[in-house]
């Protein structure tokens, strides 16, 4: 594990990190979730093994700290994502990243290229104001003050033990006040960030959440659309195999 002093009141950014080759690749997690926990089994398969990555825990979550003062919207989680890779030493890496973290990702790309070679994300948040079936919508039908009372144990009981069990390191504060920032969204939103980035992008999506809204958009952009069938919104745990196929088949794209 290493650490980043990147956030308010020097507060520290952990990463767990397994030597390789360059360029580094670099995974970023979801909403509630935690990098190690949902990428180590595919960065770690033959086809995505042997490079210098990154599981990153984003500020709020997971082994990083929990800064009272951050501000915790899309920007800001994305200005500390970079001055985390900086401190890394890394440039033009390969960048996975789920749900949140692909919103995430997107902003990070567009405001700092030179840290993002290759972006891959996994049915990664392009619009604001998502279903209320979204994870982000359950956690914002609370006011931050009920959120903090009860709505987090009962956001615990009603997600499942899976996402239950990286959702419960999080901060509460923080979880409540990504997903806030999540909901909102950028502007220019996510998706149109992401339709006029110059490297080259893939979106992946889980045959059982249904069709890729806005794929032929997408595809127009030069976002590369790939479904994996039997797949849900958890990707790489789903389906490890092929979903180790399509972002090696990704990351081999120049």
């Amino acid at each position: 594990m290493r650490a980043a002093t990147v956030g308010p009141d020097g507060a520290r950014m952990r990463w767990v990190e397994i030597a390789g080759e360059e360029p580094a690749r670099v995974y970023v997690h979801g909403l509630g979730a935690t990098s190690a926990a949902y990428f180590v089994p595919a960065a770690t398969r033959p086809g995505l093994a042997g490079h210098r990555s990154l599981l990153v825990d984003l500020l709020g979550f997971g082994l990083s700290d929990r800064p009272a003062t951050f501000g915790y919207t899309l920007e800001d989680h994305a200005a500390a994502l970079a001055a985390t890779l900086d401190v890394a030493g890394v440039r033009g890496a390969d960048v996975v990243a789920h749900s949140m973290g692909g919103a995430v990702a997107i902003v990070l790309a567009h405001r700092r290229p030179d840290l993002v070679g290759r972006l891959v994300l996994v049915e990664a948040n392009l619009d604001p104001n998502p279903p209320t079936t979204a994870g982000s919508s359950g956690v914002t039908r609370y006011a931050e003050s009920d959120f903090l009372v009860g709505g987090y144990a009962e956001t615990l009981d009603r997600v499942g033990p899976l996402w239950a069990a990286t959702m419960r390191l999080a901060d509460p504060v923080g979880l409540h006040r990504t997903a806030v920032g999540l909901v909102a969204g950028t502007r220019p939103t996510m998706r149109h960030l992401l339709e006029r980035l110059p490297m080259p992008r893939t979106y992946v999506q889980g045959g059982r959440s249904g069709p890729v809204t806005g794929a032929a958009g997408l595809s127009a952009a030069g976002v590369r659309v790939v479904t994996v069938p039997g797949a849900g919104h958890n990707v790489m745990l789903d389906a490890p195999e092929e979903f180790t196929a399509v972002v090696a088949a990704a990351l081999a794209t120049t």
